[in-house]
């Protein structure tokens, strides 16, 4: 990863014309402290979240609303995942599944034969019933299963939660994203999680990642669009977001609907460089989202518009038809 402060005067020199003057977010990476722990942590692609405003205040508290049976729990997730020279990622994963399955809690009940932390059936092979109620062996068999999932440290932490525990309901393992990053970093001693820098998470645009991800979606015009494209030579407006924010290292979905959940939410016309904007067939219904662009500030988008039109920079009003009322930030 290269120092914020080379990345920052690169992109000032380049694009003073669309960034405006603002926080100067430190960037301290986690290298060291990982190598000290013999663990290979992940670059800055976590994604921390939070999924809607406010919630990455609330990590903290959330956190040490935990009880004191909860934090062993957590603590055990830690330990096995450092003894297996796992990165934090899966550390995360792990504490975000418990949470939402038990609230890492290892219970003697659930749905149907379900047990322990993960709610993990003995009938559905995970093993028996003495072993799902022993903490070392569910924490390592979610582990087991994890690292059998394709691509699962390349995809948000809740969706590889998900793949593990195949729910009926998998958005709900976001929800608990920003307090499973907060509790890698101070239980597992991490000193900055997502690879981003210190507190980079919280701090408004223009920031380095948002930075970033102007700067490769602007240097992408003049590219055709082409529907289902996700670059180098072409893409759509989903897949021109995915590979700018993929450069700035933070991992979204594929099309726009899952996009939108990709961030904190926060009023479209408050938007700032780097965030993203949708539009929908019923703007108050996100499930009909059919459009995402980047917005540059100063009333401009850069976006892969449709076929025919190459990937450019418009005007944009906040009052168009369509534009959906609320932007995201992604990576806060």
């Amino acid at each position: 990863m290269r120092l914020g402060v080379l990345i920052g005067v690169v992109v000032a020199v380049l694009f003073a014309g669309v960034l405006t003057a603002g926080v100067v977010v430190k960037v301290v990476t986690d290298q060291q402290a990982a190598q000290a722990q013999a663990v290979q942590n992940t670059s800055c692609d976590a994604a921390i979240g939070p999924t809607s405003p406010g919630q990455a205040q609330t990590a903290q508290g959330q956190a040490q609303g935990l009880d004191g049976d909860q934090r062993q729990i957590v603590q055990q997730i830690v330990d096995i995942g450092k003894q297996r020279k796992l990165s934090p990622r899966a550390w995360q994963i792990a504490i975000q599944a418990g949470m939402t399955e038990s609230g890492l809690r290892n219970l003697a009940y659930g749905d149907r034969d379900s047990l322990g932390i993960f709610q993990m059936r003995p009938s559905m092979g995970w093993g028996s019933v003495p072993q799902l109620q022993d903490i070392g062996y569910e924490i390592n068999k979610f582990y087991d299963v994890l690292l059998a999932v394709p691509g699962w440290d390349q995809q948000r932490p809740g969706s590889s939660a998900q793949a593990v525990e195949r729910s009926a309901f998998p958005e709900r393992y976001h929800r608990w994203e920003p307090m499973a990053a907060y509790l890698v970093e101070n239980v597992g001693q991490v000193a900055d999680m997502v690879g981003c820098g210190q507190s980079a998470g919280l701090a408004l645009p223009p920031n380095q990642a948002a930075a970033s991800a102007i700067a490769f979606a602007l240097g992408e015009q003049g590219k055709p669009y082409v529907w289902g494209a996700e670059g180098p030579d072409s893409y759509d407006c989903s897949g021109l977001m995915l590979r700018a924010y993929q450069a700035a290292g933070i991992t979204l979905d594929r099309v726009s609907q899952d996009q939108y959940h990709d961030g904190a939410l926060l009023p479209a016309r408050t938007a700032q460089p780097g965030d993203l904007l949708f539009w929908a067939y019923d703007p108050s219904n996100p499930n009909t989202i059919h459009h995402v662009a980047m917005y540059l500030g100063d009333g401009k988008i850069v976006e892969a518009q449709q076929t025919g039109v190459p990937v450019h920079v418009r005007s944009v009003s906040f009052d168009e038809s369509e534009l959906v009322p609320q932007a995201v930030r992604p990576g806060v």
